[in-house]
This record gives structure tokens, C-alpha cells and sequence, in this order.
């Protein structure tokens, strides 16, 4: 094992290189320059500043405000030093560990990246659904008037008293069926040709006119409103505001990006509310409620009938609607008598690839076939 090394000396008085020789001891360094001059380094004195990556030159220091230090371009030198005195030069890297760092750097890695997946596939939903469960009735009504100031703002709206009261007379319908419901529900129509409705937090449902235009009968808006009205009672908004603020908390911290920790949440909220009337992504829970027997006993004796291309009351559509619209949960005898089914379930787009998750539909087209 070699123990004498070359280098380059500075006294820190001067910037002269001097060129010297480093003999390894087992409780120091002893350096000989080219006159023959000696000097003793005891390892505790010693300070290492480089040398602890691959192709850096070795830098030792020893002294206070301008130390005397010591280059050796062989990192092997290192190696050595942990050779002869194990004790003393833990305080030195050790080459023969790079490998051993390198290996807990990748594992760090794939840590970070597991759990960085599992928080957001699962943990921050899994989070949002018990915070939005636990938030006050009255911050969710302050949320939602932020949605609507943002998609449904007073400009957009139709305030035709005439057009509006019918729709308002079926979700009073509907919402008699929530009992002890916290919640006071608004319904606004906006002027966008979009055929589409959303629900917003703390109450507020929007409807867009070309959904008003597209709907034929009283029942298809009923059947529009009441999915709506379960997004609200259900907090499915809530909750998804509150998880892509913690999404846009979570990847600011992976990312190193300053500001406001309250701020970054608060703009990835905001950028969600801005796709809110274009997400299909929780349709599919809200269609599952209507399932419930009780709810569909009492939708089956609450219907008020809409001529909604009039968007006016007309009690002859009420009677012509006896018997049209039947609410069950015999799913063989309502598809044994049908001439035609339609299925009406979310197609959420699908986490990573953004194609549309047809899950929901091929597991209706089982249970339909199954009962044919």
C-alpha cells in the first residue's frame, strides 16, 4: 500500500504552489516540500472542502480565516489514508463507499417516486373525502359563489323570472325528498350553447341553455337536476377542490417551487374550477345513489313536468306524463318490457393516458344482459 503521495502545498500567506510530498501516519500527515522543509498535520485539525465526487482534486485545510491547504489530484490517496488510521480519518470521505452512496440515492429515489403514486392515486382522495365531509356548510357556500363568479358570472345569466321559475319549482320537488338537508339550493341558467350542467359547492347547481334546448321533456331535466343535486349533498365538488390543492401542494414540494404554501393550493384549486363544467369524472357515484330504494320510492311520487322548450308550467304535459316515467329498482322487469335501453353513466377520463374510462359502461352492459 503506498504511502507516500504527491501534492501541491499553499501557506496561505502567499499564492505560490509548492510542490511536496505527503507521508500517511497513523495520527497526522506529514508534508516535505522540495528544500526539504517539514511540517505536521494531525488529523483532527484536518478539514476536507472537495474531493468527495469522482474527478474532483482532493482539497485539505487546516487554520482559521486564510488556512493553509493541501491539493492531491489522486483520489486514491483517500483510500489510503482510511487505510492507515480507520479511527482518526472518518472525518475524510471514502471513495470506496461512492458506490454505496449511489445505490441510496436510486433507492431514495424510487421511494420518493412510490410514494409520491400512492399519495396521489390514493392517499390525497382518500384525504379530500374526510376534509370535505368535515367543512362547514357555510365555507362551502363561500367556495361556491367563487365557482360561480368564475363560470357563471351575473352577465351570463338569465334572470327571465318566467324561464326560471319552473326549473326552480322541480328541484324544490326533488330537494323534498332530502330530509334535515343543510343546504340551500340555487339554480342559475347561463347563456352557453355547451349541453351541460354542473353542480358548484354550498348549494349552487348551473344549467347551461343549450341543455335547456336539448331537453325534450320535463323528465329529462328532472332526471339532470336530481343527479346534480346528489354532486352537491354528496360534496363531490368539495372534495375535488380540496384534492387538487393538495395535488398542487404535492408537486410543488417535489418540484423545489417557492411561494405561499396556502397560495400554490389555492392556484391549483383554481385551476380546476376553470375545467369544473367539462369533468365527468364523478358522475358515475352520483348515478350509483339514485339506486337507493327509498329515494327511488320517493322520486316515483314526486314528479313535476317542465315544457322545457317554453321553460313554462303546463298541466296538460302532467297528465300526459302519467305513466310515461317510472322509477325502479327491478332492473329485469323495467328491461324485459323495453323496446330500447339507453345506458347513462360517467366516462371519466382515465388517470394517465387521458382516454375515457369505459369501466363504468361495459359493467352496465353486464348487468343488462344479465337481465335480459
Amino acid at each position: 500500500m503506498t504511502t507516500q503521495w504527491e501534492g501541491h502545498y499553499l501557506d496561505g500567506r502567499t499564492a505560490a504552489r509548492q510542490r511536496v510530498a505527503i507521508r500517511l501516519m497513523r495520527s497526522g500527515l506529514e508534508i516535505i516540500t522540495e528544500k526539504g522543509a517539514t511540517a505536521w498535520w494531525p488529523y483532527p485539525g484536518i478539514r476536507q472542502t472537495q474531493g468527495s465526487y469522482a474527478g474532483e482534486e482532493v482539497r485539505l485545510e487546516r487554520g482559521a480565516e486564510i488556512p493553509e491547504v493541501l491539493l492531491v489530484s489522486d483520489a486514491a490517496f483517500l483510500t489510503a489514508l482510511h487505510r492507515i488510521a480507520p479511527e482518526l480519518a472518518t472525518r475524510f470521505h471514502n471513495p470506496t463507499r461512492r458506490w454505496m452512496r449511489a445505490k441510496l440515492t436510486i433507492l431514495a429515489a424510487i421511494a420518493v417516486i412510490g410514494i409520491t403514486t400512492v399519495l396521489y392515486f390514493w392517499g390525497i382522495p382518500a384525504m379530500a373525502g374526510l376534509v370535505a365531509s368535515r367543512v362547514p356548510v357555510s365555507w362551502e357556500e363561500q367556495l361556491g359563489q367563487s365557482v360561480i363568479e368564475q363560470l357563471a358570472p351575473p352577465s351570463a345569466q338569465c334572470t327571465d323570472p318566467v324561464r326560471i321559475q319552473p326549473i326552480k319549482e322541480i328541484v324544490t320537488t326533488l330537494t323534498n325528498t332530502l330530509p334535515n338537508s343543510p343546504y340551500t339550493f340555487r339554480v342559475m341558467v347561463v347563456d352557453n350553447p355547451a349541453v351541460n350542467a354542473f353542480a358548484a359547492p354550498g348549494g349552487y347547481i348551473v344549467v347551461f341553455r343549450g341543455l335547456l334546448e336539448r331537453t325534450q321533456t320535463a323528465e329529462e331535466l328532472a332526471g339532470v337536476l336530481a343527479h346534480e343535486l346528489q354532486h352537491v349533498v354528496k360534496r363531490h365538488a368539495t372534495r375535488m377542490l380540496i384534492q387538487h390543492a393538495s395535488t398542487g401542494l404535492l408537486f410543488a414540494a417535489l418540484t423545489g417551487g417557492g411561494g405561499d404554501p396556502a397560495a400554490i393550493g389555492l392556484e391549483g384549486a383554481r385551476t380546476r374550477l376553470e375545467g369544473l363544467a367539462r369533468s365527468y369524472a364523478l358522475r358515475h357515484p352520483a348515478d350509483r345513489v339514485q339506486m337507493e330504494r327509498q329515494r327511488v320510492d320517493e322520486l316515483a311520487g314526486r314528479l313535476v313536468t317542465v315544457a322545457s322548450n317554453r321553460l313554462a308550467l303546463e298541466r296538460e304535459h302532467v297528465a300526459a306524463a302519467a305513466g310515461r316515467l317510472i322509477f325502479s329498482t327491478d332492473l329485469s322487469c323495467a328491461v324485459g318490457g323495453a323496446d330500447v335501453v339507453f345506458i347513462a353513466v360517467g366516462t371519466p377520463t382515465r388517470r394517465g393516458d387521458g382516454h375515457a374510462d369505459l369501466s363504468h359502461v361495459y359493467a352496465a352492459a353486464e348487468e343488462i344482459a344479465a337481465a335480459l
